[in-house]
């Protein structure tokens, strides 16, 4: 072989080893090797739903609607649930990673709580004309976790448990005036649609965004002297964008304006007490607010939410304020939250959640930044979501509507418009797949650009 060819392809094989050793290091697409994936049956849950239509306004409600998801791909029915894993009517077996909107923290049909429960029906009842014994000693439980929690009432949804504490707020001031930041449940003074519902009952509610604290502040300073409450999910989702974490300085910001105006500081930890931590974020993050609302995960999935606070602040339900249902005292979601907090604390739930969130996040955050496709994630370790980034073409819709296409066709049950979240019943070998049907679907939703 002449010297001149010997040199260049000597030169050319240094050039291919430099080229190749470069793609090493770099971070590039993951070539996921994607099966073809088919539309799901949905047969029967299409027939339940076109059923439904003819019995129920809207045929379900509200955030179950089909429009909420992936029209046409998703199932609207489900059939039954075990564990971390839900099935449809059709018997289409998912991972559940939207765990009902939140409440289900350790798993679907737990046995110990679920026993508890029958154990309460059989051997006492539950709805009786005076409340049972259980709401003392599940409020003792509270006092000993949540920070803010002097005294408690207990109640069954997030909305009943936000517009008591801003009833209370406005007692306990006299006070009319509500600065909000969050989604804070469907009652008149803060729901989101607002058909139905008279200007008057919202005119005093005004909305301040997280994490700007400026905002807050140029608020307090129009509308401080009539302020009755400042109220905050101290971990910050707003609808259909990803979670936001406190920063540094933000929660003592507010607690401190709030104190400053003389505003009652009230943090709605229906997601993230529980959750975030035992205490809530409230004790996360060691920001204590005057009053705190919990719910979903506090009884694995039974009906049940509460409000805590400042004794004094909470003495304004002995007779200043009326709170009254024939439900709220039913027992049987008192005696599963009890259990629920037993196994928590006994069985360091919210540790290992917290380690498989993080491991899950860990391996997903290397798959995103791989596959060339412009989304990201928040809300690790404890409520994943999958956004992607806006453009002026719009493409971040085709790009989010494909992608969760993808994903309910390989079985992960995750919403577009929503964050998930990890349950205990979740195993590593769960989310690790999980991890790899994200970074297919990705794979897939990369060809539309």
């Amino acid at each position: 072989m002449p010297p001149v060819i010997k040199q260049r392809k000597q030169v050319l094989f240094s050039h291919i080893l430099e080229l190749l050793r470069r793609r090493v290091n770099e971070p590039r697409l993951v070539l996921y090797n994607c099966p073809m994936t088919e539309k799901l049956n949905l047969e029967k849950t299409n027939s339940l739903y076109k059923e439904a239509w003819e019995l129920v306004p809207g045929a379900v409600a509200g955030i179950r609607r089909p429009y909420n998801f992936v029209p046409g791909e998703y199932p609207i029915f489900f059939d039954s649930a075990k564990g971390g894993k839900v099935t449809d009517v059709d018997g289409n077996e998912y991972l559940d990673m939207l765990c009902a909107y939140g409440p289900i923290i350790i798993g679907h049909r737990e046995r110990e709580i679920d026993n508890a429960v029958i154990s309460q029906i059989k051997s006492k009842g539950f709805c009786m004309s005076l409340t049972q014994s259980y709401q003392n000693e599940l409020v003792r439980k509270l006092r000993e976790i949540i920070p803010s929690c002097e005294k408690a009432v207990l109640v069954k949804t997030g909305s009943d448990a936000t517009s008591v504490a801003v009833r209370v707020a406005r007692a306990f001031t006299g006070r009319t005036k509500v600065l909000r930041c969050g989604y804070h449940g469907w009652h008149d003074w803060c729901v989101e649609v607002k058909g139905g519902v008279p200007p008057k009952l919202y005119e005093d509610i005004f909305e301040f965004h997280y994490n700007d604290l400026d905002g807050l502040e140029s608020l307090l300073k129009t509308h401080g002297p009539d302020t009755a409450a400042v109220i905050i999910t101290p971990v910050g989702h707003p609808l259909a964008h990803e979670v936001q974490m406190p920063k540094p300085g933000y929660l003592e910001g507010v607690r401190e304006l709030a104190r400053k105006h003389g505003a009652v500081l009230v943090f709605d930890e229906i997601r993230s007490g529980f959750r975030v931590n035992i205490g809530g974020a409230q004790k996360e993050f060691g920001v204590t607010p005057d009053l705190s609302v919990f719910g979903k995960a506090i009884a694995n999935g039974y009906e049940l939410s509460v409000v805590a606070g400042k004794a004094e602040i909470m003495n304004m339900l002995e007779q200043k304020v009326f709170l009254s249902s024939t439900f709220f005292p039913n027992s049987l979601a008192q005696v599963a939250a009890l259990k629920t907090i037993e196994i928590m604390r006994r069985d360091d739930i919210l540790g290992k959640i917290r380690a498989k969130g993080e491991k899950f996040a860990r391996k997903t955050e290397k798959i995103l930044a791989a596959s060339g496709v412009p989304c990201r994630l928040s809300g690790a370790p404890w409520m994943p979501f999958i956004t992607f980034d806006k453009d002026d073409k719009q493409l971040y819709k085709q790009l989010r509507n494909e992608f969760y296409t993808q994903l309910i066709r390989r079985k992960i049950f995750l919403q577009p418009y929503h964050h998930g979240y990890i349950a205990y019943r979740h195993t590593d070998k769960d989310l690790s797949h999980a991890a790899d049907m994200i970074g297919e679907s990705l794979a897939e939703a990369r060809k539309l650009m």
